[in-house]
């Protein structure tokens, strides 16, 4: 009778009879994904409402993937080496600048202002570009208003649910890698985006955009300078590692912004889609971001060993990405095309929605798998920090990726 019940207990958990001994990191998970899945819609509608704004402000749109992951790829690898630290018995909540988690915190916020303006100037050479030179796009100034007052806006939201994540997680046993890329995406995404809109009032406005931007823009070198000659070790390596790959990232992040602009009068024929789109995006980053981090994890544990095939621990996680990708994202087709149509947004039909979804999320998800752990392994090789690294270069991966496999899915089942 005892063995019963414990068979019956193992089946009701969530993926437990496919999983094993994974299934507790896979509960955790997937109860975060759905949060985030939930949590995107309030981003859909946001990102939808924006029509008027992007009609208003020309290269706004392509800018909008790498703002909103410019935040995952800053808060995701903190709350990453937040976990490493938590499980290798290290992590002290101390308010101290040169304490671990001081130093962490203020490599990451350093990163964010320079990346930012970093990401503005490279957003500004790619606008020209898509429109043959012609000057109608937003301008530098503007770029760099949008990019470090939104940007450090959202930021400060975000720390805040990254250290809050990390407390509970020292606090009540959870492993912050299941759940730290789903809800730091999610809360990303929810706060990145008013923030965007917000930043919008002041740009295009003459000379107080031109003086925004100065003044933004030399604090964000200033602090970033400050930070390269500072006695903060690790706050310097964090910036020195993250800069490159964080400007990488943004400008990785940026072709999947011009995929989107040069698809919008498709997305635009079914408004529901682009209630979806945040959470596709968002979700297929938090995916890999997920397999990414516990990669990183057992790397520095010892547990893993680089190689060229993935080892039974590694396999198992990504394993786990798979089976965590069909029901989530069917959950946010379903979500986005009830709450979609009910709010009175235009689509092509519920069956069509969620054939969609899960064919370019299982093809984005097998991209996740092989980015996350060749780049991850890749990052070792350099003797670089994986939990720096993993996270940007899947998310930014999974941005262009994720728009692509969207539109082509669009195009496999004949929704124009």
């Amino acid at each position: 009778m005892a063995r019963r019940r414990l068979n019956v207990a193992r089946a009701w958990r969530p993926l437990g009879g496919l999983l094993g001994p994974a299934a507790d990191d896979a509960s955790q998970s997937l109860g975060a994904l759905a949060l985030a899945a939930s949590t995107s819609l309030v981003t859909g509608f946001t990102f939808a409402s924006m029509t008027d704004a992007l009609e208003r402000f020309p290269g706004l749109l392509l800018f909008i993937p790498a703002a909103i992951g410019l935040r995952g790829n800053v808060f995701g690898p903190l709350g990453s080496r937040l976990s490493t630290a938590i499980r290798a018995g290290t992590f002290a909540w101390s308010s101290k600048p040169d304490s671990l988690l001081g130093q962490n915190v203020i490599g990451a916020m350093a990163s964010s202002l320079g990346a930012a303006v970093g990401l503005a100037a490279v957003a500004q050479g790619v606008a020209l570009w898509i429109r043959d030179g012609t000057t109608s796009a937003i301008g530098i100034a503007d770029f760099v208003v949008v990019s470090v007052f939104g940007g450090t806006m959202a930021s400060l939201v975000v720390l805040g649910i990254t250290l809050g994540l990390a407390v509970a997680s020292a606090r009540f046993g959870w492993d912050l890698d299941n759940v730290t890329a789903p809800l730091v995406s999610a809360s990303g995404d929810f706060v990145t985006l008013p923030a965007v809109v917000l930043s919008t009032l002041v740009i295009r406005r003459g000379a107080l955009t031109v003086v925004l931007a100065v003044v933004f823009g030399v604090v964000a070198l200033a602090t970033v300078g400050l930070i390269y000659r500072s006695s903060l070790s690790l706050s310097r390596r964090i910036v020195q590692e993250s800069l490159p790959i964080l400007i990488m990232a943004g400008a990785m992040s940026l072709v999947a912004g011009v995929v989107l602009e040069r698809s919008i009068d498709r997305l635009l024929t079914y408004s529901v889609l682009l209630v979806m789109l945040p959470g596709y995006l968002s979700i297929s980053g938090a995916l890999g971001g997920i397999l990414s981090s516990r990669l990183s994890t057992k790397l520095h544990l010892g547990l893993i060993r680089p190689g060229l095939l993935p080892s039974g621990d590694a396999r198992s996680d990504i394993r786990v990405t798979f089976a965590l990708a069909i029901p989530i994202f069917v959950l946010l087709a379903v979500l986005a095309g009830t709450v979609g149509v009910a709010a009175g947004r235009t689509s092509p039909g519920l069956l069509q929605l969620i054939a969609v979804v899960l064919t370019g999320g299982l093809v984005a998800t097998t991209f996740v798998a092989a980015i996350a752990y060749y780049g991850t392994m890749l990052v070792v090789r350099f003797g670089l920090d994986p939990d720096s690294h993993g996270i940007p270069v899947v998310s930014a991966s999974l941005d262009v990726v994720g728009a692509l496999t969207m539109v082509g899915a669009l195009v496999v089942w004949g929704v124009t």
